[in-house]
C-alpha cells in the first residue's frame, strides 16, 4: 500500500490533536502545513515534524500536489478552501462545523461532488471508544433495537467573567454557540446509535450574559421508528468530574431487553432485564483528545481514500445531521415541535 500525501490548513488550539493524530496514522503522512500565521506554522512544525511550512493555500496546493488536506480552519473559510482543493482534484478532511449556514454547507458538499472529490467532515464524536462500543453492543442485540436514549453534558467552561478566554476566546461572540459547537456532535451520535431524527423540541437558553450566544438547553429527539432521545447539556454549570471533557457526558441507551450508561469516565455497564448490572471492559485511553477519537477519525479517512468505501461522516450525509441542528434552532425560536426537512 502507497503511503498518501497529505498536507493541513490551520494550527489554531485544536489543530494540536490532528497534528498528533497525523503522526500515528497508518497509510498517510502529512508532508505540509499552511496558516495564515507564519509564526504559528512554523510552531506547529517544530512541535509536530511536519515538513513544510507555507501562509497561501494555493501555494501550498500547487508546490505539494498533494492526495489529500486536513481542514483545521474556521467555518467561513472552509467553502473557498475545499473549492481551491475540489479544482486541483484533492480530496478533503474539513472540521466541523463545517459552515457558518446550513444554505453554506449544502453549497460546499455541492461542490465538491461537482468536482469529483471526496469530502469527509471531521466529526469525531462518533469516533470515541465509548460509542464504537456501544454500537458494537447494540449490532449483537444485547438490549434489543434501541428504544431511548439520553445524555447529560455539564462542561462548566463558560461561567463567569473569563468564560472560553483560556481556550476558543471567539466562543464569547458567536451568535449560535451550544448546539452549534457541541451539540451538533451529539446530534450525529445519536444518529449513529439510534438512527435519522423525524422531529426535535428544544429549549435553548443564555446562563452567562457575557457571551452572545446559547450556552444551555434541553432537546427532545422522535427518531424515524419511534425511538426518543434526550440531551441535557450546560456549558455554564460544571460537572463533578475532574475531566469533563474526557466523554463529554454520561449516556444511557435503553431497548426491550435492558440498558446501557457510560459514565463520565468512560465506564459502561451492561443491565439487562431481571439480572443485576454488570460493568463491560473494553479499551479507552486517555490519549490525544477524548479516547483519542481525533486519531481514530483521521484514520477511518486514510482507510476509505484506500479502499473506496464510503466514509461515516460524508458530506452528504452529514447533512442530514446539520438538518436536525437547523430544526433544533427553528423549535427554540418558534417554541413549537419542528419536523426534521430532508437536506
Amino acid at each position: 500500500m502507497t503511503p498518501l500525501r497529505g498536507v493541513a490548513v490551520g494550527a489554531g488550539y485544536f489543530s494540536r490533536f490532528h497534528y498528533d493524530a497525523w503522526q500515528r496514522a497508518a497509510g498517510a503522512a502529512l508532508v505540509a502545513l499552511c496558516d495564515t500565521s507564519q509564526e504559528r506554522a512554523l510552531e506547529a512544525r517544530r512541535r509536530f515534524g511536519v515538513g513544510r511550512v507555507y501562509t497561501d493555500v494555493a501555494e501550498m496546493l500547487d508546490a505539494e500536489r498533494p492526495d489529500f488536506i486536513d481542514v483545521i480552519t474556521p467555518p467561513h473559510t472552509h467553502r473557498d478552501i475545499c473549492r481551491l482543493a475540489g479544482e486541483r482534484g484533492v480530496h478533503v478532511l474539513c472540521q466541523k462545523a463545517l459552515a457558518p449556514t446550513f444554505a453554506d454547507a449544502v453549497a460546499l458538499v455541492g461542490d465538491a461532488e461537482c468536482a469529483g472529490i471526496r469530502l469527509m467532515v471531521h466529526d469525531n464524536f462518533r469516533f470515541q471508544p465509548w460509542h464504537r462500543e456501544l454500537r458494537r453492543l447494540l449490532d449483537l442485540g444485547t438490549i434489543g433495537r434501541p428504544h431511548a436514549i439520553a445524555c447529560r453534558t455539564r462542561m462548566g467552561d463558560g461561567w463567569g467573567a473569563e468564560a472560553y478566554l483560556n481556550r476558543q476566546p471567539y466562543f464569547r461572540v458567536m451568535p449560535k454557540l451550544l448546539v452549534f459547537e457541541t451539540g451538533v456532535h451529539f446530534i450525529d451520535v445519536f444518529r449513529y446509535l439510534v438512527g435519522d431524527v423525524r422531529q426535535v423540541y428544544a429549549v435553548l437558553r443564555k446562563r452567562n450574559p457575557l457571551i452572545a450566544g446559547e450556552d444551555a438547553g434541553v432537546m427532545l429527539f422522535e427518531f424515524q421508528d419511534g425511538a426518543t432521545g434526550i440531551w441535557d447539556a450546560s456549558r455554564f454549570n460544571e460537572s463533578r468530574d475532574p475531566d469533563p471533557r474526557y466523554t463529554f457526558g454520561e449516556f444511557l441507551v435503553e431497548g426491550p431487553g435492558g440498558a446501557l450508561t457510560v459514565d463520565e469516565r468512560g465506564r459502561l455497564t451492561v443491565h439487562q432485564l431481571g439480572e443485576q448490572p454488570r460493568d463491560h471492559s473494553y479499551a479507552h485511553a486517555h490519549v490525544g483528545f477524548a479516547g483519542d477519537c481525533c486519531h481514530k477519525a483521521i484514520q477511518h479517512f486514510v482507510d476509505r481514500l484506500h479502499d473506496g468505501m464510503a466514509f461515516e461522516t460524508s458530506g452528504h450525509d452529514y447533512l442530514r445531521t446539520l438538518a436536525v441542528q437547523e430544526a433544533v434552532y427553528a423549535s427554540s425560536s418558534t417554541g413549537q415541535s419542528v419536523r426534521v426537512r430532508e437536506p
